[in-house]
């Protein structure tokens, strides 16, 4: 586990006529236990299994913030004010989780679909789920992170926002494509230093303009559009809800019914969307599966809990502070100006944070800012591109073609990617329209209809011994049923906004987001349990091997290296680099039994240095009551 994948992945990713062909993927040979080999399997998408902890930590905060946070947060605490921090800081118990409980289950699995055919057995399982994250990504991550990333450059450069998401794109896709994972949570930190740097840098400004922390309570009920005070076309009925900020603006808990995030929905509702998100998701998950071993996983999963403190103060606070500062545009009313300003008429909220740098930044660090933008746009894409194609080519591409060699895999992966970029461009228009403009609550509001069934079974398989392969397959399709009878006519009749309100029936829309995702949830586990419990019990093998990093040592025994490729002109050598195949690479060593035992310690099961699982204990312990004081602090 120190050094490689073990073979207990290399028996789920091979079907048993081409295991060979695949081990020089997970091969604990010498060269390969002292560098990263992103020409391999295991070494493109787990990076080699080498990772510590900082870059475990950086990497998952930088997966997790991207351009749609910058824009999204400020952009809902401009309109709604500091509630939408409860998404981040709800996030901090469920990284622990993910560290703690959800961790040691998944370490014999490269992506969670091959957990779910471990855990459950059968192959449609693993295929609905592969299936299934691949549009979620599309619909709640690459099509957003685009979009938002595009807006800021729209605001900052006056370019077309296409031709913006196109030159992001390029740069992105070369080097996920190029680098592997271990590249990618390398580059991660790098973003993770320039986008928090950068962010406090504009905190700062944006506080001193508007007279300090005080200020920002002080003038925030006041940020009104004064085009609300002049006659307002007679076409327009326009309620003074729609302009006036919120009652509640400061406060996280608000009222259970008639507010915008209510209380119970936020602590049950989002918990539910967070085990998705943080605890069973690939983009997440495979970052810790990268860890070099278990404490190290845990504190990495540390680190960016403490790092999930911040974007209220970088993000929420500033995008406040824009509305202070900019209550014309980023508070616009007018459907007509609104499409003048920022391109779509049911409100600018968008714009906050892009506006505040823009407007308040001097050249200089405007250009900082920008690069701020960008690192946590590349940041957030590559490693959705990275995870969505060991999807793909683990879970689907593999099943279509067990017979694939893995030069064909790897060339796969990096085709698809430019498929995903593609579907999600052209899903960019209904990004922009969706929830009344308010990004944040339409990334919430997809996952609340589609996450939830994945979240139940996650959760009911690794707690559950009874949960069976036919009450997983059926809860997870009653589940996706139910959340698309709720999805579809949002999107038939639109979401709405507080100028245009929704024809959605009141029946299927009238139910709040995150309380749909308690009652999708609820649905899910009922269905799940209740076939589960009338088919027979699940065979012991998968219960008790499902979620272990076992290793048998005779079938290890068995394998034996790939025979090397052989060597082509100019152009095929150029593309095998730019895929990081090196043609013509001299066969990589076998090990002698020796090595074999000595190895086998280092992959036997998943134990802790005492002192550092100490010392990592206490501090998830102190970092769980710094998150429960800010939320009480801000009640």
């Amino acid at each position: 586990f120190d050094h490689t994948v073990t073979p207990a992945i290399l028996d789920e990713l091979c079907d048993s006529d081409h295991k060979s062909s695949y081990l020089s993927s997970f091969s604990c040979g010498s060269q390969s236990m002292h560098r990263i080999n992103r020409g391999t399997v295991g070494g493109y998408f787990l990076a080699g299994r080498k990772m510590v902890w900082w870059p475990i930590g950086a990497s998952l905060f930088a997966s997790n913030i991207g351009s749609g946070h910058f824009v999204g947060l400020a952009g809902t605490g401009a309109a709604n004010g500091l509630a939408v921090a409860g998404f981040e800081w709800n996030a901090i118990f469920f990284v622990l989780l993910l560290g703690w409980f959800f961790v040691p289950v998944y370490l014999s699995v490269i992506t969670m679909p091959q957990y779910l055919k471990k855990r459950f057995g059968g192959q449609r399982i693993r295929l609905y789920l592969s299936i299934l994250s691949l549009f979620m990504y599309i619909f709640t991550k690459i099509s957003v992170d685009m979009f938002s990333g595009a807006v800021f450059i729209q605001q900052a450069l006056g370019w077309n926002i296409y031709l913006a998401v196109i030159a992001l794109l390029i740069i992105t896709t070369i080097y996920t494509a190029t680098g592997g994972l271990a590249a990618l949570m390398y580059t991660d930190t790098v973003q993770t230093f320039v986008m928090v740097g950068g962010a406090f840098v504009l905190m700062g400004f944006a506080f001193n303009e508007i007279g300090g922390y005080q200020g920002l309570f002080d003038k925030y009920m006041e940020a009104i559009p004064k085009r609300t005070l002049s006659p307002i076309p007679a076409l327009y009925n326009i309620s003074s809800s729609c302009y006036l900020p919120r009652e509640d603006s400061f406060h996280m808990i608000r009222d259970a019914t008639t507010s915008d995030l209510p209380w119970p929905a936020v602590i049950l509702g989002l918990s539910i969307n967070s085990i998705w998100y943080w605890c069973s998701d690939q983009v997440i998950v495979q970052r810790c599966l990268a860890g070099k071993n278990l404490t190290h996983v845990k504190a990495g999963c540390i680190l960016c809990g403490y790092l999930k403190l911040l974007p209220m103060f970088l993000m929420v606070m500033p995008g406040m502070m824009s509305r202070i500062l900019y209550p014309d545009e980023v508070a616009c009313i007018i459907p007509d100006e609104c499409k003048q300003i920022c391109g779509t008429e049911v409100g600018c909220s968008n714009i906050a944070y892009p506006k505040l740098v823009v407007s308040l930044m001097p050249n200089g660090l405007r250009g900082l800012m920008l690069a701020v933008m960008l690192a946590a746009l590349m940041s957030s894409l590559a490693s959705i591109f990275n995870s969505s194609g060991t999807l793909f080519t683990m879970d689907i591409y593999k099943r279509l073609r067990p017979q694939a060699k893995e030069r064909e895999l790897l060339i796969v992966g990096r085709v698809w990617i430019l498929l995903l970029v593609g579907i999600s461009i052209a899903w960019i228009p209904v990004v922009q329209v969706a929830q009344g403009g308010q990004l944040f609550d339409y990334i919430q509001s997809i996952s609340s209809y589609l996450a939830p069934p994945i979240a139940a079974i996650f959760l009911l398989g690794v707690f559950v011994k009874r949960l069976n392969e036919q009450g997983a397959f059926w809860g997870m399709m009653g589940g996706l049923a139910i959340g698309m009878a709720r999805m579809i006519p949002e999107f038939i009749y639109g979401a709405g906004s507080c100028l245009f309100p929704s024809n959605c029936p009141r029946l299927i829309c009238g139910v709040h987001y995150l309380y749909f995702a308690i009652i999708l949830f609820l649905a899910t586990a009922a269905i799940a349990v209740g076939v589960s419990l009338c088919t027979s019990p699940i065979p012991d093998k998968h219960v008790s091997t499902g979620g272990s990093s076992t290793y048998d040592h005779n079938r290890h025994q068995n394998f034996h290296y790939p025979k090397t490729m052989t060597s082509c002109g100019r152009l095929c050598q150029g593309l095998a680099w730019f895929c990081g195949m090196n043609s013509g690479s001299p066969k990589e060593p076998e090990l002698n039994p020796e090595e074999k035992d000595k190895d086998l310690q280092h992959l036997a099961g998943i134990t802790e240095h005492t002192l550092w699982k100490q010392v990592v204990n206490i501090n998830a312990v102190i970092m769980m009551a710094l998150a429960i004081f800010m939320w009480a602090f801000y009640a």
